[in-house]
């Protein structure tokens, strides 16, 4: 708090909490680490040993290369750099090697490549004016974002802990968010453009961002009531989006595409055998689902409505081996979840389309995409609720609704990812890393929103 107070004084409060979390996070290197650093290590040393025409072919570990080709780039790009540490993690025979170096280079390119989620929460925190709400520091909206941003929960322990990438991932898409709000559209689809090329779990985000640019930004005026005046949409943006799109696909994909490995790479980026639910289910609709089916199945066995011969004996969570046959509920297909999506964010993207609301409804229907995507689709892994929960942090210091929504996902979201971090040592460091982000997000927004509420209504948080 002494530190807070100093950094208050010298306006550099938000520098203050970035350091402070980037020392939790060297704190935590010595913690569990699971399969994920194995997956990463292999795809450093398959980028980095073997030619690109391979880098999608190569089966020599279980942990196949399966993401876009621009993360492919990015760990051949760090494998330079690992090199040096040790170059023993660069060789594809070299199966669950970890060395004490190649901790240490990995958890650090981790942490090294937050720095571009601190900058993008920093231009997040911008486009928020509180200037007149709250007179002490810590009960200013800007510090409050920040501190749910940089220092939440769920994405320290599936980071820093876990182990993955995703803290750069996400800095380019609350970038693209910042440039939306900042009316910066061009550069805000270039960078999700690009963020899709490094991670393709951000498609579920896709139909927001697509018809809030066709929306706000190639129809350029709207008529009085603020329905369309389609006589203003501009070719001229819409062929300018089309034309980022296709460059960035182009540099991603080309040179695939001149091999013909097109459909190999296709094939690794939606493996739809894995199954339906992931080996640790997402508390979605098909975790129901494969509940309910058990329980019926159960009770058929116990009743002899059922033959023991013929219920299938793949796991419903057989996620990295084969589908999984429900025994009596009917199969689900990746066509069927797919329908279930469209149709859950149909309702967003239809306000999003005929009452755009600006920015702001934005963020809600990107949020409501992210959330339907995590309730009906195919494979979803329990840490996509993340997805979710960042996007609601920025609408969680605008109203009090928007706030208790948040509290009520961020809590079961965050305690829904515990089953990650299995082993006894770091079970204290979860239960108090929770705690204490959820005693603040509490108390912070209670504070804040019983200020704006006391002071008066103009007094509000307001979105640029």
């Amino acid at each position: 708090m002494a530190a807070l107070t100093i950094a208050a004084g010298t306006g550099n409060w938000f520098s203050a909490l970035a350091l402070g979390v980037t020392l939790l996070k060297c704190l935590l290197i010595p913690t569990y680490h699971s399969t994920d650093f194995e997956v990463h290590r292999n795809w450093l040393a398959i980028t980095h040993s073997l030619p690109i025409s391979q880098w999608y072919y190569e089966a020599t570990s279980e942990w196949t290369l399966d993401y876009p080709p621009f993360f492919a780039w990015f760990e051949y790009i760090l494998s330079h750099v690992a090199k040096y540490f040790d170059q023993e993690m660069l060789n594809v025979r070299n199966l669950n090697y970890s060395s004490s170096r190649t901790l240490l280079f990995q958890r650090f390119s981790v942490i090294f490549m937050d720095v571009l989620f601190v900058y993008a929460v920093h231009e997040c925190c911008k486009c928020i004016d509180g200037k007149k709400v709250g007179k002490e520091l810590t009960e200013k909206p800007k510090f409050i974002l920040s501190v749910l941003l940089l220092w939440n929960f769920g994405l320290l322990i599936v980071d820093h802990i876990h182990f993955q990438y995703n803290g750069f991932l996400f800095g380019l898409m609350l970038l693209s968010i910042a440039r939306l709000f900042q009316k910066r559209h061009m550069e805000g689809a270039f960078l999700f453009a690009v963020l899709l090329h490094f991670k393709h779990i951000y498609l579920y985000v896709a139909p927001a961002y697509g018809v809030y640019l066709l929306r706000s930004y190639c129809f350029t005026a709207n008529k009085p009531d603020g329905s369309i005046r389609w006589n203003s949409f501009s070719f001229v943006r819409v062929i300018s989006l089309g034309l980022v799109v296709f460059l960035v696909s182009a540099l991603s994909l080309g040179p695939f595409l001149a091999l013909n490995q097109l459909p190999q790479v296709f094939s690794r980026l939606f493996p739809f055998k894995r199954g339906l639910c992931h080996a640790y289910w997402a508390p979605n609709f098909w975790a129901l689902y494969n509940g309910l089916d058990k329980v019926l199945s159960v009770i058929g066995l116990k009743l002899k409505f059922l033959d023991p011969n013929n219920i299938p004996k793949a796991s419903m969570t057989s996620g990295l081996v084969q589908q999984f046959q429900h025994t009596v509920l009917p199969s689900v297909t990746p066509l069927a979840t797919l329908i279930c999506t469209l149709i859950a964010i149909l309702p967003s993207i239809f306000c999003l389309w005929f009452k755009p609301q600006g920015p702001r409804g934005f963020l809600r229907c990107l949020t409501l995409c992210a959330l339907s995507s995590f309730m009906f689709g195919w494979h979803v892994h329990e840490k996509a609720i993340l997805l979710a929960i960042l996007p609601m942090s920025l609408l969680s210091v605008q109203k009090a609704g928007d706030a208790s929504i948040f509290l009520i996902l961020t809590t079961t979201g965050h305690y829904s990812l515990f089953p990650l971090l299995f082993t006894a040592p770091e079970l204290p460091i979860k239960i108090l890393l929770m705690l204490l982000f959820t005693i603040y997000s509490i108390s912070s927004l209670k504070t804040l929103f019983r200020q704006s509420f006391t002071v008066a209504t103009q007094a509000g948080v307001q979105w640029h």
